[in-house]
């Protein structure tokens, strides 16, 4: 999990940089396929002009064939045709060659085309010799450029494939293919075929496609410039783009500087810290954050100069830059405070490194002897139940580092030199957590967190009269985990809000599922953890949840604990009226474990009060303590307030909060916490044996 700050900096170091990338490809793509297009365009629109007037030249001589046909013609077609000058075969259905020339250069097979000049179908062939005008896959014509540029390279001096105006001639140089210093024309042969009436014949004549050459030249000099020009937007937005990453650069890198020593400050230290752990190399490796103080450098500055001061800091920073590779970072947090990040295979390698450095910077000045405190939490590898080494996910490097300014903290009263460790009973604690944040997510898609419920019981009638709902964890890799070792983290990390909304949708699920059984439910409380009422919307969270379901209001109870009265009082006020409104029962839980309780009763319109489990535990038990549980009980009844001891565990205590008028008790006198299985059995008994 990465902290609020190592977010931030991602996110400003990927915005600019990435958008502008993503912005360049896309402007280059977009203005390349317009540029493509515009070429691909005029050269279509030109090719169908010159096929679609040559189409009509040979269509007017195959009409005059066809007139042939008629029974008062008397003359002869073939001389008619010939005069025109254009060569023709004539084949029929077969493809035999009924008129024409048998050396002639067409194509056997022909391919349909639409001519978009004349919107009519046209039968195309391809011409043996100068096979460069085609039809290609799409049922477009086309002229293979490359097949043409490859035969022009050799055959320069072709009459038959160059036309010139004036008698001029071809130049020997490669550059007159493209500009030619007279006007010349580029002459590419296709055969065109035309239905002869209604008889079987095709009439197929051989028409030209005449490019001319300073066409082209104007063609490719546009399109040059085109893309000259694209290409200088693409080089102006590049330099841009360019100049805004270094300018990014440069400001990271100045947003991470320490200005003392010139090196890195503490939010690159966590940055780049967080960075190292999380790497899957750096998985099997110890890590040791430390944090070193330099003993009464402030009284060093004041007894000399702080320029002076900073000099030694300065130095304090190369002597440390050498004791670290480059696995390892460092960073100066305060004028006489360093955080390092040390990576280590043992405890015994880093005691040795530990000791070498704080030895060299007892000794950085030859004038004076300076004495440092060193602080250490000591990072685990971090394993699973089968004790398989785990990359780092869940790093909070700020909390590691404020535990070893702890561990430091203890050397205070210390003017030596010297070392103190993180304790290992809470390095211990922060593994576990390490698995249980690692674990969480998954455990509540595959629905491991087990829902238990403990009756509450009317003292004088022995009848169940509510239920509390509370919550185990039922994990493969870390067994069966009790509430107290995993609620407190996840009301650390706020996972306890979605652990809130999954209690209150399985309580209202097993609620609907027992009525529907024909069981005749009472009402079961739901913890709602403080963290919830951030939330403006929340009792209409709740309501929707609950009717969602199709649960009776009246049968979801929604406690919460006293700590909540600590925060925003108005908001809560609004909250807990809103619930009441829409039908639900609110009770404050632990009540008597604050400082504020009485004031919290004064203005909270609750409908139930819990007495805290440690009125009727170790002194809560003498006189005093009954005194105070008796009390109570009569300050609800006034405030027309409904009573729950809990915690409750001997007859004596049942007794007695049974002379006072509690309303319910609920604890393991009466039952423990039960299954949804056991605690049916009780549910559909309802009166207590006790």
């Amino acid at each position: 999990m990465k902290s609020k700050n190592t977010r931030k900096i991602e996110k400003i170091k990927k915005q600019h940089g990435l958008l502008a990338i993503i912005a360049f490809i896309f402007t280059c793509f977009v203005a390349t396929m317009m540029l493509s297009y515009f070429v691909y365009s005029l050269v279509y629109y030109l090719l169908q002009e010159k096929l679609s007037s040559e189409y009509e030249s040979i269509a007017y001589m195959a009409r005059i064939y066809e007139q042939s046909f008629a029974e008062d013609y008397e003359g002869d077609v073939l001389a008619v045709l010939n005069e025109d000058g254009r060569e023709y075969i004539i084949r029929d259905a077969s493809g035999s060659l009924l008129t024409g020339d048998e050396k002639n250069t067409c194509s056997e097979k022909g391919e349909e085309v639409v001519l978009t000049g004349i919107h009519e179908k046209v039968e195309v062939f391809t011409d043996k010799t100068y096979p460069f005008v085609t039809v290609d896959g799409n049922g477009d014509v086309t002229v293979l450029i490359l097949n043409l540029l490859n035969y022009i390279e050799g055959h320069k001096n072709d009459p038959e494939l160059f036309l010139l105006i004036d008698d001029s001639e071809i130049h020997g140089n490669a550059s007159n293919v493209l500009f030619f210093d007279s006007d010349s024309f580029l002459r590419l042969p296709v055969w065109m075929g035309v239905p002869v009436g209604e008889t079987s014949e095709t009439f197929i004549g051989k028409g030209f496609i005449y490019i001319r050459m300073s066409d082209v030249s104007i063609i490719l000099i546009t399109t040059l410039i085109l893309g000259i020009l694209f290409f200088i937007i693409f080089m102006l937005f590049l330099v841009n783009m360019i100049g805004n990453i270094k300018n990014q650069k440069r400001s990271m890198k100045l947003f991470f500087m320490d200005l003392a020593t010139g090196g890195h400050n503490r939010m690159w230290y966590f940055y780049k810290g967080e960075a190292l752990l999380k790497k899957k190399s750096s998985a099997s490796f110890q890590y040791a954050v430390v944090s070193l103080q330099s003993v009464k450098y402030n009284t060093f500055c004041m007894c000399h100069s702080v320029s002076e001061g900073e000099e030694i800091i300065r130095k304090v920073s190369s002597c440390i830059e050498k004791h670290i590779t480059r696995r390892e970072v460092f960073a100066h947090e305060s004028p006489e405070c360093f955080m390092i990040l040390i990576k280590v295979k043992d405890q015994d390698e880093l005691m040795g490194r530990l000791n070498a450095l704080v030895a060299d910077l007892e000794h950085i000045d030859l004038n004076h002897t300076f004495t440092y405190h060193v602080g250490v939490s000591v990072l685990l590898p971090p394993r699973d139940a089968n004790g398989r080494i785990l990359r780092r996910r869940f790093i909070d490097l700020e909390q590691d580092y404020n535990n070893a300014v702890t561990a430091r903290n203890t050397l205070n009263d210390k003017e030596d030199s010297g070392i103190a460790f993180f304790d290992l009973k809470l390095v211990e604690e922060r593994k576990w957590r390490d698995q249980v944040e690692e674990h969480c997510r998954e455990a509540l898609e595959k629905q491991e967190f087990v829902v238990y419920y403990q009756p509450k019981y009317d003292p004088k009638s022995k009848y169940m009269k509510g239920t509390e709902a509370l919550i185990r964890w039922q994990s493969p890799a870390l067994g069966f985990v009790s509430p107290g070792k995993f609620i407190p983290i996840f009301e650390h990390n706020g996972f306890i809000t979605e652990i809130d909304h999954y209690m209150l949708e399985h309580v209202a699920m097993d609620q609907k599922k027992w009525l529907e059984q024909g069981i005749e439910c009472v009402p079961i409380s739901v913890n709602i953890s403080r963290a919830h009422f951030i939330e403006s919307d929340l009792a209409e969270q709740i309501r929707d949840t609950v009717d969602r379901i199709g649960t009776p209001r009246n049968l979801i109870e929604i406690e919460l604990t006293e700590s909540a009265f600590f925060d925003d009082k108005n908001a809560l006020i609004k909250t807990i009226s809103k619930l009441k409104e829409y039908g639900f029962a609110v009770s404050m839980d632990d009540f008597g474990s604050g400082y504020s309780s009485l004031n919290s009763l004064k203005d909270m319109p609750l409908d139930i009060l819990k007495l805290d489990a440690e009125f009727f535990r170790g002194d809560g038990q003498g006189e005093r303590g009954k005194i105070v549980v008796s009390e109570t009980i009569k300050l609800a009844q006034s405030l027309k307030m409904r009573t729950v001891a809990e915690g409750v565990e001997i007859k004596e205590q049942v007794e007695f909060l049974e002379e006072q008028g509690c309303d319910m008790i609920q604890g393991y006198y009466y039952s423990e916490p039960l299954p949804a299985d056991k605690y049916v059995d009780k549910l559909i008994a309802k009166k207590s044996d006790k």
